[in-house]
């Protein structure tokens, strides 16, 4: 059953769009040529991309002492970094597992941007432990498998191989996650197509039908691979932070620091979503997908976030000052008046007081805000990184090693190249498939299209007496008439199969509502329109409708569409006219593609 929807409720689709309109405005940007800003994009990123890139080289010919690491602070920028770029790519599988779990219809228009979001910052991330290890043809030795190095094996009981499996596991769900929500548009994309373009998405579309035994394997494999994503979400970066929280380093040695990793993670990763999608929206022209009312949703969760990191700053000093134990205390007191006080009062601000503006609804209304502070806060909580992994490590028990650490220009200008590849890689992504998901919009379009809810709203979740108004778009027509064999309460069939009762005076009302002619197996969007077309709009239309007529509107539409069967489309279309939805599931169950 479809939920109530509250009328007062902002819409989270602008513009009164139609299916059409849908596709049009999510398919336009991987079908035309790409615009000025895009290509200046481009080639700003390839240019930082081709800088990285030469320093990563730099550093494998001439090895890590090309980096300012020493015996004091043998982590510098290279984990900061690491950690960093882990804690944004974490708001994909939030998006993607949690809120779908949770059926937050808000997440529909950022869910595709934040999941590859997560796999290309993966993908940065997992560059610095690799180029880290100063011989990077031997990274195979992190894996655990029979070798012949006699008893070389792997360290188990290291957080720093338990990150391995994290990550990889991570990466590949996410992966998974991302393409399975790719295949609906893909074709999509493909039946707009034509020549080596068609046949490129037709192989990523996995011959992608449409047909409802398509879209229930889809909606199953979604949850499944949700299920399995949500405990990634707090798994992932609490094995991070065991790097830290397992050693016996003063400021690092504390049990905070999981809840404390996630809860950063979901706050730098939901940060960096609204800057990417902030640009987007402006760039595609995706306004009417990407609304204010996401905007505010995700600065709601970023003030949470926000403040549950400050709550989990002023518990570590309290500790310290609690546990009466020098050196713990002497390590804050270091981050906030030692050298480094510029990084730490530079994270305090940036994560601890900025979010706190979002309590203001105008702020987190506010398009320019919400751009301006999700950057301030992905600086911030780099600060936080290098404030943990620099200032810690700078000072230790023996003063006579203390040291300051200074990134050289390679260290710098490998994560500049990180930034690079990041930007290249969604820059590319944004050419070849939709941004937003096309067939999710579509689902919440009669529940959360500004034509049916929020103030300028035209239609109604129910129907309405025929004297209410008058839809001259075909949603809710109804007609007046003398037939004194209904009674007051006409039951209507709504487009998801609900039966709603209907108060009417002696007047019938009569819905010419159209049917989603696609709950009939075998029948997908395009074979949909051509029935409309020849005036089959409803489950009655095409229960009546005899084989031969509907095989004929199929053989006029040409080979693609002659081939298919609608044999079992009148008994089928009948069920479902009669409400009988659970005998048609059954039944559909053991059709094969709409075929006995």
């Amino acid at each position: 059953m479809s939920a109530v929807v509250s009328s007062i409720r902002n819409p989270l689709v602008t513009g009164n769009k139609s299916y059409h309109d849908i596709t049009e405005d999510l398919c336009a940007p991987t079908e035309k040529a790409p615009g000025l800003q895009w290509v200046i994009g481009f080639i700003l990123a390839i240019t930082l991309f081709s800088f990285g890139a030469f320093c990563i080289i730099w550093t494998i010919w001439m090895g890590i002492g090309s980096w300012n690491l020493n015996r004091t602070i043998n982590w510098g920028w290279d984990i900061t970094n690491f950690v960093w770029w882990i804690g944004i790519g974490h708001a994909g599988t939030l998006i993607s597992a949690i809120l779908l779990l949770f059926r937050q219809k808000w997440r529909t228009g950022v869910n595709r941007a934040a999941e590859a979001m997560t796999i290309f910052a993966v993908m940065c991330a997992g560059l610095f432990p690799l180029i880290h290890m100063g011989r990077l043809w031997l990274a195979f030795f992190i894996f655990p498998y029979p070798n012949t190095r006699g008893p070389l094996w792997v360290n188990f009981n290291s957080p720093l191989l338990w990150d391995v499996f994290a990550i990889s596991t991570y990466f590949t769900v996410s992966l998974l996650f991302w393409y399975t929500g790719l295949v609906p548009d893909f074709a999509t994309v493909r039946d707009r197509a034509s020549g080596v373009r068609k046949k490129i998405y037709n192989t990523l579309s996995f011959g992608w039908t449409g047909s409802a035994k398509h879209w229930q394997r889809w909606e199953y494999l979604s949850l499944v691979l949700a299920g399995i994503a949500t405990p990634l979400v707090l798994s992932v970066h609490t094995i991070v932070s065991f790097d830290f929280a397992t050693s016996v380093i003063p400021g690092w040695h504390t049990t905070i620091f999981p809840p404390y990793f996630v809860a950063g993670a979901i706050f730098s990763g939901f940060a960096m979503v609204l800057t990417l999608m902030l640009v987007a929206r402006k760039v595609l022209n995706l306004k009417d997908y990407i609304t204010v009312e996401h905007i505010e949703s995700m600065n709601k969760i970023i003030l949470l976030t926000g403040s549950i990191v400050g709550v989990a700053y002023l518990t570590e000093l309290f500790v310290a000052w609690y546990s009466v134990y020098p050196y713990e205390q002497f390590a804050f007191f270091n981050r906030a008046l030692g050298p480094y006080y510029w990084s730490y009062w530079g994270m305090m601000i940036c994560n601890v007081i900025t979010p706190q503006l979002f309590w203001s609804k105008k702020m987190r209304t506010s398009v320019f805000w919400t751009f301006f502070l999700s950057i301030i806060i992905n600086v911030g909580m780099w600060f936080e990184r290098f404030v943990i992994i620099a200032t810690t490590l700078a000072r230790d028990y023996i003063p006579s090693s203390w040291s300051y650490y200074v990134p050289t220009w390679v260290e710098i200008g490998i994560f500049i190249g990180t930034i690079g590849l990041f930007f290249v890689l969604f820059l590319i992504f944004t050419r070849v498939a939709p941004v937003v998901a096309i067939a999710e919009i579509k689902s919440i379009l009669k529940s959360s299209g500004d034509q049916y809810v929020g103030k300028d709203a035209k239609h109604h979740s129910h129907p309405q007496p025929a004297s209410a108004y008058d839809d001259s778009n075909g949603f809710l027509q109804y007609w007046d008439g003398n037939d004194s064999s209904h009674d007051s309460i006409t039951i209507l069939k709504s487009v998801s199969g609900e039966a709603t009762s209907v108060v009417a005076e002696p007047t019938v009302l009569k819905a010419s509502l159209k049917d989603d002619l696609k709950k009939v197996e075998g029948i997908g969007p395009k074979i949909e329109g051509l029935l409309n077309a020849a005036g089959i709009n409803t489950f009655v239309d095409l229960a009546n409708a005899s084989v031969e007529s509907i095989q004929g509107i199929l053989n006029a539409a040409g080979s693609r569409y002659s081939t298919h069967n609608p044999g079992t489309w009148g008994r089928q279309a009948q069920m479902a006219a009669d409400g009988k939805w659970d005998e048609l599931k059954a039944w559909q169950d053991i059709l094969d593609g709409g075929k006995e």
